[in-house]
């Protein structure tokens, strides 16, 4: 995508790529931050204090709420922080679109991202927090898919975002992202 036609929530999310969690008693500010703005958007007190607790949803949360528009704000779901209640946000789409939530089932629970493309193997590209513990994009195989959402500003996606730009990729997905 060009810049000037880069969605919003994604701009947000590619400025925090390279955020990650710090190992030890000490935690991340950005990823506490992501809690703080993603909370204070659905109208809770945080009670997150930690970068152990998976934060996937809180980043997404963070993409959403940073735009200060309330449309992007009321696609985000009360219980946000648990991943796959973002699978019943925006409108259901049946195919991946260019800047939509995509919700994906693994063990122990979900994680949920942003589509920001496909790779040559066949993989969905997803730019999310959490993976491998931190915010950076990563292929993702689609039959983990739960839910496409699409959390835009308008019901529906543009057609033209269904062609997904092929980024890449060694093709080694994502399979675990607590």
């Amino acid at each position: 995508m060009t810049k000037q036609s880069e969605l919003s929530w994604v701009a947000v999310g590619r400025t925090r790529i390279g955020t990650h969690e710090v190992k030890g008693a000490k935690h991340s500010p950005l990823v506490l931050s992501m809690w703080d703005v993603s909370f204070k958007a659905t109208g809770q007190k945080t009670w997150i204090k930690d970068d152990e607790t998976a934060w996937c949803g809180g980043f997404i949360g963070y993409c959403f709420a940073q735009e200060n528009n309330q449309v992007l704000i009321e696609h985000i779901p009360k219980d946000f922080y648990r991943a796959k209640s973002w699978a019943n946000s925006g409108t259901a789409l049946k195919k991946p679109a260019y800047g939509c939530v995509v919700v994906f089932s693994r063990t122990g629970g979900g994680h949920v991202g942003i589509v920001v493309g496909k790779d040559k193997h066949g993989n969905i590209m997803v730019l999310g927090g959490n993976q491998s513990d931190a915010v950076n994009i990563k292929p993702f195989s689609t039959s983990r898919v739960l839910a496409y959402r699409w959390c835009g500003t308008q019901k529906n996606p543009l057609a033209s975002r269904y062609d997904l730009p092929v980024l890449d990729s060694n093709g080694k997905v994502s399979t675990n992202e607590a």
